[in-house]
């Protein structure tokens, strides 16, 4: 009769996805006693669990549903899109774990997938003498999705065999989730640790990394975003900055050999560096995430920051800008038809040809600024310039500044004023960082030396 409760009942109910509860009475009389009831004398003995449970009549089975949020699957579904395994680790049976994977989209029809109960896990992962050997748990952990009847222990198991695994050249990055003060080894192992704010116990946020103060999986996903945000943000500001060092260091010391004065004044310098230093990393570390991050597979962990793309950007920006300021230093006397800086005595007041050269540069930098927006080699390089008004307000502001600077710095800039035409041939320069950096981009990366990629 207990197995065809079991087999009629329990488990259709577990594989709909429901908690079952059996309700079952026997009756304890002072009287004579029926085949289901006990005679007693006294009040019972309630610590006796085996003797009060025995010989009970069922009334009846109840299904329990703890209902799926609305909102996990549609963030699996993202963290999936974004390269993230998501598996399940849970103490409910097998069956139940089953119907709840599926519906949150963790198990797909035409995956291949594993499902185990704790103790079919150990095993396959132990040798005869109950230790864990790392080749058994890497034949298991790639296809396993839902480990059901499991205990904490399989959980700090599981983690650390898929940290310490080296079936793949790069090791993999493991995020856990728990709410448990058992939770708290396996949140320790974990290379990121999510603890539940609301129904997380002290020790497990103690043990966390992040605590999701809402108990909400599809925070993990915008910690996601933030995260690969962040990375994003370090990648474009080094961009940005590098191109601007390798030029500014190649044109001080040729400059200074070629005409015995760099190009560049020291308060010019400054400047730049401002621009460079400050600025910049204000406007291209304020991109607020957006939902493409999460179409990309994750950084690997040796993965360099200054990715073959960037390189490729880097090297090509600076060629450019190097091409413009280098005709501008020793041919722009006579393509602008301007009195030339070159041979000038070192007493010698600022001169149109050498501010030009300082205001090209400025202007290049400056819209190569909007360049490094992109870092994977997309063509599109002004799309959300305008969700940021940090970016744009800093960007206009610093025009303007430099306007000021070339038009009235005079003898404490080391600048003298340019006529409108001078100026659109140094916005005219500035804008062609955006051309070229479109032919950059239909330039293939795998051209690039092994050494700089």
């Amino acid at each position: 009769m207990q197995e065809r409760l079991i087999r009629e009942v329990i488990e259709p109910m577990a594989c709909d996805g429901l908690r079952t509860i059996s309700v079952a009475y026997r009756d304890f009389v002072p009287g004579p006693a029926a085949a289901n009831e006990v005679h007693i004398d006294g009040e019972p003995d309630w610590d006796d669990e085996e003797g009060i449970m025995s010989n009970l009549t069922c009334l009846c089975v109840v299904g329990i549903e703890d209902p799926v949020r609305p909102e996990v699957p549609d963030a699996i579904r993202k963290c999936q899109r974004a390269g993230i395994t998501v598996r399940m680790v849970t103490g409910d049976n097998v069956n139940t774990a089953r119907s709840i994977a599926t519906k949150c989209g963790i198990l797909k029809p035409n995956d291949d997938f594993l499902i185990l109960e704790g103790r079919e896990f150990n095993r396959r992962i132990r040798d005869s003498n109950g230790d864990v050997q790392q080749h058994l748990l890497d034949k298991v952990w790639p296809r396993l999705r839902v480990l059901a009847r499991s205990s904490p222990t399989d959980k700090y198991t599981l983690v650390k065999g898929i940290i310490d695994s080296s079936i793949s050249d790069s090791r993999e990055v493991v995020a856990v989730t728990g709410d448990g003060t058992n939770d708290g080894p396996a949140l320790k192992k974990a290379d990121v640790g999510f603890a539940m704010g609301i129904a997380g116990t002290d020790v497990a946020k103690e043990a966390s990394d992040i605590i999701l103060t809402d108990d909400n999986f599809s925070s993990i996903v915008k910690a996601v975003m933030w995260g690969r945000n962040v990375y994003d943000s370090i990648a474009k500001f080094l961009q940005f900055q590098l191109t601007v060092n390798v030029v500014a260091v190649v044109v001080a010391f040729i400059g200074a050999c070629a005409v015995q004065d760099s190009p560049l004044k020291a308060v010019q310098m400054l400047w730049v560096n401002l621009i460079m230093d400050t600025l910049a990393s204000l406007a291209l570390a304020t991109e607020l995430p957006t939902p493409d991050l999460l179409l990309r597979k994750p950084y690997g962990r040796t993965k360099p920051l200054i990715s073959p793309i960037m390189m490729k950007n880097i090297l090509g920006q600076a060629f450019y800008q190097l091409i413009i300021i280098f005709g501008l230093l020793f041919a722009g006397d006579w393509i602008l038809d301007i009195e030339s800086g070159r041979g000038q005595d070192l007493n010698a007041g600022p001169t149109q040809h050498f501010t030009i050269i300082f205001n090209a540069f400025v202007m290049m930098i400056m819209f190569n600024e909007i360049n490094a927006r992109k870092i994977h080699g997309q063509r599109n390089v002004v799309e959300g310039i305008f969700t940021n008004p940090i970016f744009y307000t800093i960007w206009i502001g610093t025009m303007i500044s430099q306007v000021v600077i070339i038009q009235y710095g005079k003898m404490a800039f080391s600048t003298k004023a340019l006529s409108l035409d001078q100026w659109l041939w140094c916005v005219f320069f500035g804008l062609g960082t955006l051309v070229w950096g479109q032919v950059i981009t239909t330039v293939p990366t795998k051209i690039l030396p092994k050494c700089l990629s």
